[in-house]
């Protein structure tokens, strides 16, 4: 296995993968549940445009690009999950066959693209993401999405416990308070991997041609 010790090392498109964490409407649309409870999403809806040019850049360039899903339902939900703080106020954040499951206005994974569903805070847990990720030969995970303190932060954390180079793209996430989003990146930056933008990480593939994205 390789050692890759540079930004552009961790993004090389032969090696490395956009993981796009739960950029649904629940998290991110102002009709969602998280506004409707009550929690600031204008940091979620800012970086969506900087996400998009992000997945364009990728998907030129033939990176693996991964969408995660939450859903929640009967069938998952167990009385630790149920019982948290955030759902006081009722079960109905990315419940099955529901709008707020559905990802976010202008996040739409091509047919060649994988969507991953899970069931609880990390990508990684009772998912097909580490089997997807191993039959690419992916070594590097470039991680994004809401909230930057919880999902993104534990599936982020898991691919470095699963031996995966990780990067966190600070402007392609967003938590509902910048506290919580820069402690975050802090966190991850002494102790987990790389923190970078995502203008810093397409400028790593300035000097690549265009590639078709393969099938997944």
């Amino acid at each position: 296995m390789d050692v890759l010790r540079t930004l552009k090392e961790r993004c090389d498109p032969t090696k490395a993968a956009l993981i796009v964490v739960d950029v649904q409407n629940d998290f991110v649309s102002p009709d969602g549940s998280a506004a409707k409870r009550g929690e600031d999403v204008s940091a979620a809806m800012a970086m969506v445009p900087n996400l998009r040019k992000l997945i364009d850049e990728a998907r030129r360039i033939g990176l693996t690009v991964v969408y995660i899903r939450t859903t929640h339902g009967e069938w998952t939900d167990t009385p630790s999950w149920i019982y948290r703080t955030s759902q006081k106020g009722g079960l109905n954040t990315c419940r099955e066959g529901t709008w707020g499951a559905e990802l976010y206005e202008g996040i739409s994974p091509l047919p060649s693209e994988r969507v991953v569903i899970k069931h609880r805070y990390s990508a990684f847990i009772n998912t097909d993401l580490n089997t997807v990720l191993k039959a690419r030969n992916i070594q590097s995970v470039l991680v994004c999405g809401v909230a930057t303190n919880v999902c993104v932060e534990t599936t982020a954390r898991d691919g470095y416990m699963f031996d995966y180079y990780v990067t966190m793209i600070d402007d392609c996430s967003a938590a509902y308070e910048t506290k919580l989003h820069l402690g975050t990146l802090e966190n991850i930056r002494r102790h987990f991997g790389l923190v970078a933008s995502s203008q810093e990480i397409i400028d790593t593939w300035s000097d690549l041609p265009a590639k078709q994205a393969p099938g997944l």
